[in-house]
């Protein structure tokens, strides 16, 4: 079921998505060659715990951290460790903060140093792609003319979309109703004043298949090309939105 949030929950969730963007801010000064995975996801739990926040992926159905790094053909829910951040990878960092029983859930990919042109554009239009989206969201849309949008402008920029991993409403859960898929598909949702959704395209240089690693957490390109992802949480407004994980 879709809820459509109070005033109250949705100030909540500004207030969660305000220290889910400082938290980025925080790890973002951190990405630099040299650094571990899992000393970002500390950096991050440390922040996130300074502000009275919860960091919400830790725990949530077993994952192990506090926040998902994926870098280069990951896609999603890589779990920090080890791994050494290199000149030239691309690093996808994605977090839940919870405040208050309140949830914000945003992404975004990270260049470190020196990356080929078509691998600079996969990020820069990634980004582009979630903007599209969400240029066309207002209260009275369907969600269906977001979600083509996304796919649109990611085959205009010459990617393709992963289609076994959608966006999601959010609020006192990570994931609620409704789905929010990056490419076109037929759905009866309308948006209405007041809900609160996670728009996230996750974009391909190569094809679109994934696979899911033995780790049974991390999704990856089958080709092994690089993959990005920018994600905000919204609140759909009457004429338009106002994204929650912003400044």
């Amino acid at each position: 079921m879709i809820s459509i949030k109070s005033n109250r929950e949705i100030e909540l969730m500004k207030h969660a998505g305000h220290i889910n963007y400082l938290t980025h801010r925080e790890v973002a000064k951190h990405i630099k060659p040299g650094i571990t995975t899992g000393e970002l996801n500390d950096i991050a739990d440390k922040f996130i715990r300074s502000m009275d926040a919860i960091p919400s992926c830790l725990g949530y159905e077993g994952f192990p951290k506090s926040i998902c790094i994926s870098v280069n053909d990951e896609v999603v829910h890589g779990i920090p460790g080890n791994r050494v951040i290199k000149n030239g990878d691309i690093v996808s960092v994605d977090m839940v903060t919870t405040y208050k029983g309140y949830l914000a859930d945003s992404a975004e990919t990270h260049i470190v140093g020196s990356v080929p042109k078509e691998v600079e554009n996969l990020v820069n239009d990634t980004k582009g792609a979630l903007y599209a989206g969400l240029s066309k969201v207002k209260a009275g849309v369907k969600l269906e003319e977001v979600s083509a949008a996304i796919e649109d402008y990611a085959h205009e920029h010459g990617l393709s979309v992963v289609e076994e991993l959608v966006g999601h409403g959010v609020g006192s859960e990570m994931h609620e109703d409704p789905d929010v898929p990056n490419y076109r598909t037929k759905s009866n949702v309308i948006l209405k004043e007041g809900m609160t959704i996670a728009v996230e395209p996750m974009l391909n240089l190569g094809e679109r298949y994934v696979y899911l690693d033995d780790n049974d957490w991390t999704i990856k390109t089958q080709d092994e090309m690089p993959s990005a992802h920018f994600e905000h949480t919204i609140v759909v407004t009457k004429d338009g939105y106002e994204i929650l994980t912003g400044e």
